[in-house]
């Protein structure tokens, strides 16, 4: 192979190995979303959860694109936009605060557990790709196990809490597909930047709604919490992932999401003290395998 051939072998697996780099680090950034909202409800209700949280990445996102200079969204990308903010800005983290409230963190991965093949299949649906046979049996098989895995927790009971998880869930995986195809053409950081911007309205809302009925107390861990879901979860990690998606696809990247319930359980047993069955090295493995399989399985 000439130095030329190299070069341009190198320049075609590069994108896809920072883009599934980048959108790992999305995964490992929001499997920490769970234990540090549990904290975060330590000093705060769950309607003043989400509306501070909304508002604090609001005005890290507005710094970042005046800063940068950055143009407004096209007119036909609003749309899109206000799908993201709806999804990931708004629902998510509202209805998954309330799930908080009467789940553990570990019953609540179940939804984590979901969302690869809730964004793969709006992503097919939206674009008309249609992934290969081997992508989708590996999802499915990777899918199945981590919600026998989370159900398994919690003996199999359900709570009121999954309608939230369940809620959550689908404005989510709405959110990621239409916020992954619009990462293809504008920068991953902008997307959720102009998001979260335009959640913020609603958010200040809830907040001036909230503040004043819901009692708050400013511990160590609530405020850490805070930090938390406002600078990462809302923002930070959705710079990230929206990069990655942009890069290596939506349902590609959707994918390194079987391994998030995983990575929240474990912090859930270190962070919040919960009881972890032994059986999640098994569960590990067979989730890492489904991982390697779909990141390996080509689109059809």
């Amino acid at each position: 192979m000439s130095v030329n051939d190299s070069t341009i072998v190198a320049a075609r697996i590069s994108p896809l190995s920072s883009g599934t780099v980048l959108a790992a680090l999305g995964v490992l950034s929001f499997s920490f979303s769970f234990p540090a909202t549990q904290w975060a409800l330590d000093g705060f209700g769950p309607w003043s959860a989400t509306g501070v949280r909304g508002v604090l990445a609001a005005a890290i996102a507005v710094i970042a694109l005046i800063a940068t200079g950055a143009p407004l969204p096209a007119r036909g990308d609003w749309r899109t936009l206000a799908v993201v903010a709806a999804g990931c800005a708004i629902g998510f983290p509202l209805l998954t605060t309330f799930a908080l409230q009467t789940s553990s963190t570990a019953h609540s991965a179940v939804v984590i557990g979901l969302l690869p093949m809730a964004t793969a299949t709006i992503s097919a649906l939206r674009t008309g790709r249609r992934p290969s046979k081997a992508f989708w049996a590996a999802a499915s098989i990777g899918a199945a196990t981590v919600i026998a895995f989370t159900i398994s927790q919690n003996h199999g009971q359900p709570t009121i809490a999954d309608l939230y998880l369940f809620g959550a869930l689908l404005v989510c995986a709405a959110g990621y597909a239409e916020g992954g195809r619009l990462s293809a053409r504008m920068p991953g950081w902008q997307v959720i930047a102009w998001g979260v911007v335009l959640a913020a309205p609603v958010n200040l809302a809830v907040c001036a709604v909230a503040l004043p009925y819901e009692p708050v107390r400013l511990t160590a861990e609530a405020m850490v919490g805070m930090a938390y879901i406002a600078g990462i979860s809302q923002f930070g990690g959705f710079v990230v992932w929206y990069r990655g998606m942009g890069l290596i696809g939506v349902v590609r990247a959707s994918q390194l999401q079987l391994a998030q319930p995983l990575l929240t359980l474990v912090w859930a047993v270190i962070l919040l003290g919960e009881h972890l069955s032994a059986t999640v090295l098994v569960t590990a493995v067979i989730v890492l395998g489904c991982i390697v399989v779909t990141q390996r399985a080509r689109a059809a």
